[in-house]
């Protein structure tokens, strides 16, 4: 699926893993979801690099 907001998104994205939804932020949300975990974009950058993506990690990181 094209999305004609692809390149903006792209430069707002923090995400690190190599993958064909970066910019594509529907997709990559249902993705995510989908997997039970949230996008890199809701990590700092420091912990997105981690990959530990989960509800948990989100909540300890976002509490603090």
């Amino acid at each position: 699926m094209d999305c004609p907001n692809q390149d903006e998104n792209r430069k707002h994205c923090n995400c690190t893993y190599p993958c064909d939804k970066i910019g594509k932020c529907c997709e990559c949300i249902r993705s995510h979801l989908r997997r039970r975990e949230l996008p890199a974009c809701c990590f700092p950058d420091d912990v997105e690099k981690t990959y530990d993506r989960s509800f948990r990690k989100f909540i300890e990181v976002w509490s603090k």
